[in-house]
């Protein structure tokens, strides 16, 4: 079983602290979607004939596609990858452009989950990160997706913004749990170089917020949510019994998957391949035939590392057997004894023969991952 992620780079204005790829220029869209077609005939062999369990529509702004663009999408899709029975196919979605005609006409694609950006429930925050839409237009999104029998819903929330207390953090998510959805990611910020959010601490005009209030905010997001029935699954991502997201879990499991369009990267177990961040470069790559891509071949001593650093990310945590399996008795004896300290301390927990975070491990788990890996 596989997963397809396909890269939407196309914005109507860029936020202020992303720095995933995307592209204002929507005269490109009509070649986008044909070299998108294009590809998945010149890539589809990457999987090996592995079904696909998951579709996931990243961005970028999937939304700013139509519902009639998006079609054309999903029939290509159909005619050229095996699928699974009961798929999960996510499109991620901006809550402006959740028009009732726009979510009327998703209901009637394959599309059975919707990630929105939501982002704050407080006005001055959507302003100050750039934000196309508000508080108000954010809840009525969700409610047409419910209205149209989209119940699959997750939203993201940033939280360390400049300035914020644990209390505006906890108005949030007071809004967040009235809106009884099954999903929801929570990023803290992350002042990326070359965003204008970057030149904005560059020049003092910004001021990130301490550590111990990073600590406190993330502290009453996992209380708050946990209390509220979410299970704690990854680092960053909350969801009700049944509603983890099958795509994203696919990347922290070991899945294979196939990266589509401008940016889009691809695993497939032994390497990793990644497209041009760049629209045309990416267009003109399929055009010629010669694909704008990279490759990176996978040692067993990278493959052992990433294992590491996306199975402690979730609740499954490290299997030592898998370990074993799939990298050497010698590896599984390093991952042991290099996670004994942590175990001592009760910053691991070791269940039979799956080692997992425990919860205040999970503040400190960069250094964890990092100390458990091959060097």
């Amino acid at each position: 079983m596989a997963g397809l992620y396909i890269h939407v780079p196309f914005c109507t204005k860029r936020c202020l602290y992303c720095d995933f790829y995307s592209n204002t220029d929507m005269r490109y869209k009509a070649d986008y979607i044909d070299m998108l077609i294009r590809e998945m005939e010149l890539r589809k062999a990457y999987l090996q004939g592995e079904a696909l369990e998951t579709i996931y529509f990243g961005g970028g702004t999937p939304s700013q596609l139509s519902a009639k663009e998006l079609s054309r999408i999903f029939e290509a899709i159909y005619r050229h990858f095996p699928t699974t029975d009961q798929m999960e196919i996510t499109v991620e979605a901006n809550p402006d452009d959740m028009t009732p005609e726009y979510v009327s006409a998703l209901a009637q694609l394959p599309v059975n989950r919707v990630s929105m950006g939501v982002q704050s429930f407080d006005d001055a925050d959507l302003k100050f990160l750039n934000r196309r839409h508000d508080r108000a237009e954010a809840i009525r999104a969700v409610e047409l997706c419910k209205l149209y029998h989209i119940y699959n819903i997750s939203i993201d929330l940033i939280y360390g913004l400049p300035n914020q207390s644990v209390e505006k953090w906890g108005k949030n998510l007071d809004e967040a749990l009235r809106l009884d959805i099954p999903h929801i990611s929570a990023y803290h910020i992350i002042y990326e170089e070359g965003t204008p959010l970057y030149r904005l601490v560059e020049a003092g005009k910004v001021q990130p917020v301490e550590e111990d209030t990073s600590v406190a905010l993330f502290s009453t997001l996992i209380d708050r949510l946990t209390a509220a029935g979410f299970e704690h699954y990854e680092i960053s991502n909350f969801a009700r019994k049944g509603f983890c997201s099958r795509h994203n879990s696919s990347y922290w499991t070991g899945k294979h998957y196939l990266g589509l369009g401008p940016s889009a990267h691809s695993y497939n177990g032994t390497e990793r391949e990644w497209n041009a961040a760049s629209l045309t470069e990416w267009i003109k790559g399929i055009r010629e035939g010669e694909l704008a891509l990279e490759k990176e071949p996978l040692d067993l001593n990278t493959r052992y590392n990433d294992y590491i650093v996306t199975h402690l990310r979730t609740q499954w945590g490290i299997d030592l057997s898998e370990v074993s399996a799939l990298f050497g008795e010698d590896k599984q004896k390093y991952c042991l004894s290099m996670a004994e300290t942590y175990l001592k301390t009760k910053h691991l927990l070791q269940n039979d023969n799956k080692i997992i975070l425990s919860r205040k491990g999970i503040f400190v788990s960069d250094g964890i991952m990092s100390d458990l890996l091959w060097v």
